[in-house]
């Protein structure tokens, strides 16, 4: 994975409360065995008209091209429904490096985590905040120092994240490579059991 330590970017709107794992990516794309080439149908259903990809839906914010970047701003209960871990690849392999939420499925919490997504949990009230913001607007989020800023403004929040997660993101780490990085340790630990 690729270390993330923070992020500044303008960000994309999708003010909509559950939003569920077939939504982000439908059910009929799960068949590829690598993460590769899920970000295409990142919110199939509501990018295109009927199951033809040449024709986006223009009111859907992906498709709109004063919306960019790489932070997805989401409405409550984002990530619910089942447990595919295709969700967070999809949001990865389209380019986003992390998603904010007021709260967000606990199995996709941890599939984001598991493969350099990094999910935000902010209040309701600084979520609202976000959404009346325009598409100029950027954030700056600090994994080392778990806060999310509003660069516009100076709206500032902490967020939750788990100390072994937040270091294999700062890392650049998947979890093999966090045990690789402490394999002197181990060893060492070896020695002395001997």
């Amino acid at each position: 994975m690729i270390p993330l330590k923070t992020i500044c970017s303008r960000f994309v709107p999708l003010p909509m409360e559950n939003i569920d794992t077939d939504q982000i990516i439908p059910a009929r794309f799960l068949k590829a065995t690598t993460r590769d080439g899920f970000g295409k149908n990142l919110f199939r259903d509501w990018r295109y008209e009927n199951n033809d990809d040449t024709q986006p839906k223009k009111g859907f914010v992906l498709n709109q091209p004063e919306y960019t970047g790489e932070i997805l701003v989401a409405g409550k209960n984002f990530g619910c429904g089942s447990s595919r871990e295709h969700a967070a690849w999809a949001l990865q392999d389209y380019g986003f490096k992390a998603v904010v939420s007021s709260f967000f499925a606990d199995i996709f919490k941890n599939n984001a985590l598991n493969n350099g997504v990094l999910p935000v949990k902010v209040s309701d009230a600084f979520l609202s905040e976000l959404f009346a913001l325009g598409n100029e607007a950027t954030i700056s989020i600090d994994v080392d120092k778990q806060t999310i800023t509003i660069d516009q403004t100076g709206a500032q929040e902490i967020f939750d994240i788990n100390i072994y997660k937040k270091t294999c993101l700062i890392n650049g780490y998947d979890d093999i490579d966090y045990l690789l990085s402490n394999k002197k340790a181990i060893e060492a630990f070896e020695a002395k059991m001997v």
